[in-house]
């Protein structure tokens, strides 16, 4: 199988580089590609950044901005490589399995501001079993880098079905993005929301309203005229309807 993210990721073994085993499968050490990273001049670009805009350096709170402005933005971009721990599916289980409401920190691309959220990540399993915090980490694989929702959303899907061989899988992502409450529109409080569905849970209209009614509980609250309000599983909420998520 072609893996769409190969650019993006280097899959090594992480017992070697020996052909695997039948049983045990070793772990997959999944790590980033080698990139340069220059602090100093990222530090220097920073520095002229922030003169360009008028911000005096020369005081002192201020003088060591540009360096950790440079180990910050280094730190976002940077996802911390796993091991991609997966078990035989022994005991044949075939319902879905959920991590909800992940914690979700990830940097605009159109604007390098930061959008934060949480993520709701669900897959049928076939013949193996993911180790349940490596949804997270698959979470924040594709989150450190400049990123739009859309991409991030359908990168964690992808990415899930080609290692893991799923029955079906299920991303649903929800976040405010500062770019647009910060400046712009200064739409306080908005929320965006994306999904992308492989196999059964595309396919199949139970299963899909399954994974949907199983988050639901679980996303972030609406706003209305500044006071949180429940979600409705109802026709209201278009997450309740099949073909909104489709």
């Amino acid at each position: 199988m072609q893996h769409t993210t190969a650019e993006l990721l280097s899959v090594q073994r992480a017992n070697g580089a020996g052909p695997a085993q039948a049983f045990p499968r070793p772990a997959l050490r999944v790590v980033e590609p080698a990139r340069e990273v220059d602090l100093v001049a990222a530090q220097e670009a920073a520095a002229a950044f922030l003169v360009a805009l008028g911000v005096d350096l020369d005081i002192e709170s201020l003088a060591a901005t540009p360096t950790r402005m440079a180990h910050a933005y280094a730190e976002m971009f940077a996802p911390r490589p796993f091991d991609l721990t997966t078990f035989p599916n022994d005991a044949r289980y075939d319902e879905l399995i959920i991590a909800r409401s992940i914690p979700l920190h990830s940097v605009c691309e159109h604007h390098l501001l930061p959008f934060v959220g949480v993520a709701h990540v669900g897959y049928l399993p076939g013949e193996r079993i993911l180790g349940l915090s490596k949804l997270a980490r698959v979470v924040e694989l594709f989150a450190r880098r400049p990123q739009v929702q859309e991409r991030l959303t359908q990168q964690v899907a992808d990415w899930l079905l080609e290692q893991v061989a799923p029955r079906g899988v299920g991303v649903v992502v929800e976040a405010e993005h500062l770019c647009m409450t910060m400046r712009g529109v200064r739409a306080q409080g908005g929320t965006t929301v994306t999904s992308a569905l492989h196999g059964q849970l595309r396919q199949d209209a139970a299963s899909r309203a399954e994974f949907f009614a199983l988050i639901a509980p679980h996303q972030q609250p609406d706003v209305d005229q500044g006071r949180a309000a429940q979600p409705r599983c109802n026709a209201d909420n278009p997450l309740s309807q099949d073909k909104a998520y489709s």
